[in-house]
Parts: structure tokens; sequence; C-alpha cells
């Protein structure tokens, strides 16, 4: 009589949230292009959507970050990536890098407009020159895309694919970073009228408003020294912690992928509440300690 030993797997202790969230081959055989796909999320949803089987188009302004990139997403998923320079602001770059990408993968699917930049300051000191910087960026680069991807995807009859990185304060507003308010208002709100227009071509248009997802680099910079500190985002959100990056990615790739064919001109906030956090007149009243409520429910006995 034979006997067998198996050998128990060692668990997967990675929380769920820092997993993907498809099968393996949920994106294979489409391509994506990213904007500002060099760094920060949009790195994040790139990698994401190398593993699940897509070929990916990165593009920026920073050529040599981009090929960096481009050879450690490779590395990490064997995927085949594309780095392609690209100033979204001009039209005729946008044409440029779509000829480059379809000359490299045949034909493009999915549109990221994900490329940004913002200023962290009162608006009274801002020149105008800085203000159109930001609204040439995020809003004019996100039309330039989305037109000639669209023209593209009508004249080929592609049933493309946008998805928009917006921000909450896209629908609130916020102080101190009014341009970028302004810019991303724009976009969402070509997200959705676009969503109508063309969806009798089969394209789909939606977005994403995330909350605070800490990424290196843009934080340093719109928040040097001890600010984010001080600012204290976790607090901020009932969650009482912040994004982690393939919570976005796992969104990013459902909303691209075919299983959300019947989802379009939606925004969906992944912000762990933070936006209803300050909406509410007396959220703030968490500040209140437990021995002050039993001092309020006492005042109150028997109303």
């Amino acid at each position: 009589m034979s006997t067998t030993t198996t050998i128990d797997e060692p668990a997967d202790t990675k929380p769920a949230n820092s997993k993907g969230m498809l099968k393996d081959d949920a994106l294979k055989g489409k391509t994506v292009i990213i904007t500002g796909g060099g760094t920060g999320l949009g790195k994040a949803m790139g990698t994401y959507f190398l593993k699940l089987g897509a070929n990916l188009v990165i593009t920026s302004r920073k050529f040599d970050v981009l090929k960096q990139t481009a050879a450690e997403m490779e590395a990490e998923t064997g995927g085949k990536v594309l780095a392609v320079a690209c100033d979204v602001r001009k039209y005729d770059e946008v044409e440029k890098m779509l000829q480059e990408a379809v000359k490299a993968f045949g034909r493009i699917d999915i549109l990221i407009n994900n490329a940004a930049g913002n200023f962290i300051s009162p608006t009274e000191r801002l020149s105008a020159n800085a203000f159109s910087t930001i609204i040439d960026i995020v809003l004019k680069g996100s039309v330039n895309c989305s037109l000639a991807l669209g023209k593209y995807w009508i004249r080929e009859k592609i049933p493309g694919n946008i998805l928009n990185i917006v921000t909450t304060y896209a629908f609130t507003g916020s102080a101190y970073v009014v341009p970028s308010a302004c810019a991303k208002g724009g976009v969402l709100a070509m997200t959705r009228s676009l969503a109508v227009e063309w969806g009798k071509y089969g394209i789909r248009t939606n977005a994403i408003a995330p909350g605070p997802f800490p990424t290196k680099g843009a934080w340093k910079q719109l928040l040097p020294g001890e600010i984010a500190q001080k600012l204290d985002f976790k607090s901020k959100v009932p969650l009482k912690r912040l994004g982690e990056h393939q919570e976005l990615a796992n969104l990013a790739a459902f909303l691209v992928s075919d299983f959300s064919g019947y989802v379009n001109g939606e925004v969906i906030t992944i912000d762990g509440g933070e936006w209803l956090q300050g909406a509410g007149q007396f959220n703030a009243l968490e500040i209140i300690p437990d021995k002050m409520w039993d001092s309020m429910e006492k005042a109150r006995a028997g109303l």
C-alpha cells in the first residue's frame, strides 16, 4: 500500500486590494494608448493591462522616462510596449503618435486620457499663462487625443473605448486648484457628451474620479516639505487610508474590458468616500469624543 505526501503551497498573504481582479486574458489582443503613461497611475494601469494580455503604447513629453518605463514593464510582464514622445497639446503630434501606434500594432482599441498637470496656488497668484498651461494639457490634450482616436475608429469601423481620468473636484470644484478643476470639469462634460454622440459607432466613453492615490513625483511637487503630512489626507477619508494603485488599475481594466460592454457615459468615483465626507454639513462631528456623546444622550433622556 503506497502513501502520498502532499506539500501545501504557501498561502498568498497579499491583501485582496493589491491583487489583479480580472482573468489573465481579459485584454488579450487589445492595444491601449495611455497618455502620461511613464509614471504614477499611468504606469500602474499600463503594467496591469500588459498582464491581462494587452499591447501598450505609452506617451509623454519625456522620452527618456518613457524608454526606461517601457523596458521595466516588458521585463516584468513579457508584454510589448511602444514608447512615443508626444505633447498632447499639439494635435499634429497626437496624429503622428497614433500613426506610429497603428504601424506597430495594427490597430488601436483603447485610449486612456491620463496626462495631467496641476498647480497648488491661490488663484490670484497665477499668471494667465500658468492657467492656460493646465487647461491646455488636461482639457485640450484630452480633446486632441479623443478627436484623433474617434475619427480613426469611425473611419475604420472599430468599436473603440475611451477612459478619462478626472477627479472628484471635477464635479464639486475646489479652491487652490482652480485651473485643474476647470479643465477636469470640461473633460467630464466631454465624457458624457461623447458617450451619447459616439455610442452609435460602438464607441464607449467613461471616466474615473480618483481620490488620494499618492504618487512620489506628483505629491512631492504639489505639496512640498511637510505640507502633505499636515494636511493628513487619510483623516479626510472615511476608510482612514489612501488608495492602492492596483485598486485603480483594477477598476480601469474592468471599464475598458468587454466585461463592462454596457457601461457608457459613467464617471465612477474611487476615493474611499472622501468627497462625501466633506459634503455633509455635520460630517465633521466625528471629532466629538464618546464621553461628550454620552453627556448629550443623558441630556435628551426622556425625549
